[in-house]
């Protein structure tokens, strides 16, 4: 595990203990909030375990907190840090603008390679995702459809509901806005 990953899973497991201490719940709330088991929660406050982007979606989604936070420890300092997982080689992630509570959005830079695609889970009711192709073809699945992008293409869709990326072409690069209305 490089210095970077290992900050990154002190950081989320920091954030996760905070959340909880702040709100005075349980693990075992916290496990009834997020779908996410007590085991693989305190896991990850352990740093035993480093969550999946799912995972961590799920936890943020369930909180009804942002992704971003659980990411980047100075909104200013890391902002544009590029988020690698070590268990998803096929998509990097960066975040251009962390979560603000004023403004209640957060901007991401995305990556999948190698025709990945990635699921994600349904995210807190009323949240809204659009996506911005820059490079490559893009298919998303909501609403029990698949939506084809091309470079240059916008897509805006409610993110309360399970949704998946899939990269059509070999490298896809898109900006995701997350607007928790």
């Amino acid at each position: 595990m490089t210095p970077e990953e290992t900050r990154l899973k002190q950081h989320i497991a920091t954030h996760l203990k905070n959340l909880r201490s702040q709100r005075k719940l349980s693990l075992d709330a916290v496990a009834r909030l997020t779908g996410v088991s007590k085991a693989m929660l305190g896991q990850i406050e352990r740093e035993e375990s480093s969550p999946t982007i799912a995972k961590l979606w799920q936890i943020a989604s369930g909180l009804d907190t942002s992704f971003s936070a659980f990411l980047s420890e100075k909104t200013t300092e890391m902002a544009a840090r590029e988020q690698a997982f070590a268990d998803d080689p096929n998509m990097q992630m960066r975040t251009l603008t962390a979560y603000d509570p004023t403004v209640k959005f957060e901007i991401f830079d995305i990556q999948l390679l190698h025709h990945h695609i990635q699921q994600s889970e349904a995210h807190a009711h009323g949240v809204i995702e659009t996506v911005w192709v820059l490079e490559g073809q893009l298919d998303i699945f909501c609403d029990n459809q698949w939506h084809p992008l091309q470079s240059n293409d916008t897509f805006r869709f409610y993110a309360d509901q399970t949704h998946i990326y899939k990269a059509v072409s070999e490298r896809v690069r898109f900006q995701n806005i997350v607007n928790y209305t």
